[in-house]
């Protein structure tokens, strides 16, 4: 097996390390066999689905933002629903949005609102796996993964839109409620279809990612004599192995090697050659550079990137959170909408902003148990029957708002709409069939998404 030893590091459950070689830190790979990949890709021409080149980034509010403070605004509820701040008119008419999101406010004719999803679940776990993998089973107590997620599913159907780049990747890591991957990983798909992610901080002025580069005194012509006779030897080692980790392993190795010997990754991470003023446009903080990195490597040829942002469980003290977070996420929207029109690339890079769920839409008193504000000023808990995604781009129109929710926020009264339904919006515009099956760990075939239909309103 090829190998690149950096430096040392922990090992996980599976035995491997992350940091030897690219050996699962290019588990995001999309390394398919070409036969796979051909028969989806017939399977979706002849169910009458274009062939594609969109690619997808994932804006992840990992804790649940609140749509009545962002997308869903209530200003004519009573004071403890509709919240701390009031809404500001957009370039759409009709359109409002949170007075912390000016920048978004010029430019919501790039992008729709969903006003209505849901799934009924307030458990961080439940939420994060049902927008994730368009399914439930997970839960506070099993926060195992039950099936892969979008972006893996993506990832193996698809593969990398340009040879030498990793299919699904996440900025800066992939994790959802604390768990890496966490239920971005693909799950029965195998190890491969996990997402590549780059550490480190995107801000930071010695930002890099490691084990794209080759080590020491290695040369591609050494490399390329160490891969071939590693090779022979693992050809022996496959005609005894039938657990398929040798399968998976070589995909691990095959794309690895094009990562290193080529030099497209590298220059997509690469942020420091970014124009300046393009940093400044999203942002100088790690979020807004994480969404720059994410742009770039949907450039250079990946097909899914997830940005995480964490820290947004507000059970109180949410008027010092948003005003902290809020104005970053405008800064880092508008910025790549208007950075993915000048480029020429908004009509092939579909962007979804989300998280696992929302928050109560009746605030509370901000004492977590104790003395009101005892905790900072009030704030809002779980709530998983109404949330808001912002999705533009990739063929979507912009500044429409599909469904509504009650005069209180608290559940949808137009157009209810499921995970599955923004799923199957997804898969469209990536000209995936999401009827494709794949063999869970059990041998059942399990289709991409149970149910689920296409928005019709975004197209």
């Amino acid at each position: 097996m090829l190998r690149i030893h950096a430096n040392g590091s922990g090992r996980y459950c599976d035995g491997m390390t992350r940091r030897s070689f690219v050996q699962l830190g290019v588990a995001g790979m999309a390394s398919v066999g070409l036969p796979q990949i051909l028969r989806a890709k017939e399977a979706s021409r002849l169910a009458g689905r274009p062939t594609k080149d969109t690619s997808v980034i994932m804006l992840w509010l990992d804790g649940g933002p609140s749509h009545l403070d962002t997308y869903d605004m209530k200003p004519d509820a009573p004071v403890e629903y509709r919240g701390i701040w009031n809404p500001i008119r957009t370039n759409v008419p009709g359109v409002a949005v949170t007075e912390l999101f000016p920048k978004q406010a010029k430019i919501a004719d790039k992008f729709s609102l969903i006003r209505s999803l849901h799934h009924d679940n307030g458990d961080h776990f439940t939420g994060g796996h049902y927008m994730l993998t368009s399914r439930g089973g997970a839960s506070g107590a099993d926060t195992t993964g039950k099936y892969p997620s979008i972006g893996s599913i993506a990832a193996r159907l698809v593969g990398p839109r340009k040879s030498g780049m990793p299919a699904y990747a996440a900025v800066p890591i992939a994790a959802s409620i604390g768990l890496r991957p966490g239920y971005f990983g693909a799950n029965y798909l195998g190890h491969s279809y996990d997402p590549f992610e780059t550490g480190g901080d995107p801000n930071a002025a010695e930002f890099k990612v490691d084990n794209i580069n080759l080590a020491g005194s290695m040369t591609i012509d050494r490399l390329e004599n160490r891969r071939t006779l590693l090779a022979d030897f693992d050809r022996m080692r496959r005609d005894m192995d039938a657990s398929g980790a040798m399968e998976t392993m070589d995909s691990f190795d095959h794309k690895a090697y094009e990562m290193v010997t080529g030099g497209e990754a590298r220059k997509a991470f690469d942020i420091a050659s970014e124009d300046p003023a393009t940093r400044d446009l999203y942002g100088r903080h790690s979020w807004g550079q994480s969404t720059l990195l994410a742009r770039r490597l949907v450039e250079a040829g990946s097909t899914w990137v997830t940005v995480h942002m964490g820290g947004w469980d507000h059970h109180w003290d949410l008027k010092k959170g948003y005003e902290n977070y809020l104005p970053v996420v405008d800064s880092l929207v508008s910025g790549l909408f208007m950075d993915l029109e000048q480029r020429g690339l908004i009509e092939k890079t579909l962007v979804v902003l989300c998280g696992e769920f929302s928050r109560t839409p009746r605030m509370n008193n901000g004492g977590n148990g104790g003395p009101a504000g005892s905790m900072g000023t009030p704030g809002r808990d779980h709530w998983g029957n109404a949330l808001s995604v912002l999705i533009g781009g990739g063929g979507i129109q912009g500044g429409r708002v599909v469904g509504a929710t009650n005069r209180l926020g608290e559940v949808p009264v137009d157009r209810p709409l499921e995970a599955c339904d923004l799923h199957a919006t997804i898969y469209d515009r990536l000209g995936i069939d999401p009827a494709t099956s794949f063999l869970n760990h059990a041998g059942r075939p399990i289709p991409a998404i149970d149910r689920g239909e296409v928005i019709s309103e975004l197209l």
